[in-house]
């Protein structure tokens, strides 16, 4: 089976390209998914103990810290697992434990502006990742080679407009009718949250593709890395859609 190209960073076209196992157990997809599970768990748990100090002291002072840590760690060990593939088991874990800190210091923030939003971003969340894993598998969605090129791009085009904006704002200059509450806002946050999700389906194809190919075991810790970097950019941008449309009632 030929290895599909996905625009999740973490499980790019070289990311199986690696010696098959020779000796030893190779990567499965249930324990891909029992990782994933695991990965799942760092996550919540450290971004839990953000949110209670969050909420425990009011203030935004409580987290920035946390959420600074979180940040600037989880991207230097993003950026470590996928140049070290074989250390995932090590890093992967970390990086969830990092992204924990500062998804829940951002999610507490957001809830307390609009009670109520943190938990329906992750509902969205998850409802999305089953939903689109049961399109796949029933074969409602095909990877062709459109559709994946399509994806890749897309998903590209946000990211250097993201760091246009970035850079920009360090001029004092603005997109506002991007991100404001307005129809062209939500309408451009609607479109990031549905290549985001489409992302999952690359992402899915691409992970089987490594157990067709028999990828070391190690790159089950990979394969579930490269999950969850989807779903933390998923969360946040269901979340921010979310505030959009709240901040209009």
């Amino acid at each position: 089976m030929a290895l599909m190209k996905t625009s999740n960073p973490a499980l790019n076209v070289n990311s199986f390209r690696v010696d098959q196992a020779v000796s030893g157990e190779a990567m499965t997809l249930t324990g891909t998914v029992d990782k994933t599970g695991i990965l799942l768990i760092c996550v919540v748990a450290t971004a839990a103990w953000s949110w209670s100090r969050f909420f425990h002291d009011r203030t935004s002072d409580a987290v920035l810290p946390l959420m600074g840590i979180g940040l600037i760690g989880g991207f230097v060990v993003a950026m470590v697992t996928i140049f070290k593939k074989e250390w995932s088991a090590i890093t992967a874990p970390i990086y969830a434990l990092l992204e924990g800190l500062a998804l829940g210091g951002i999610s507490a923030m957001f809830e307390l502006r609009y009670p109520g939003i943190a938990i329906q971003a992750v509902g969205l969340t998850f409802g999305t990742l089953f939903v689109l894993l049961i399109a796949y598998h029933s074969g409602v969605i095909r990877v062709t080679e459109k559709f994946k090129l399509g994806v890749v791009a897309a998903t590209g085009g946000i990211a250097v407009f993201y760091l246009v904006q970035f850079v920009l704002g360090f001029f004092g200059i603005r997109f506002a009718a991007i991100n404001g509450s307005g129809l062209l806002g939500i309408g451009f946050s609607v479109v990031v949250v549905i290549v985001a999700a489409l992302n999952l389906i690359l992402d899915f194809d691409f992970i089987e593709s490594g157990v067709s190919a028999g990828a070391p075991k190690y790159m089950e810790w990979y394969g579930a890395f490269g999950l969850i970097v989807t779903l933390v950019w998923l969360y946040l941008e269901i979340l921010r859609l979310l505030s959009k449309i709240n901040s209009r009632n």
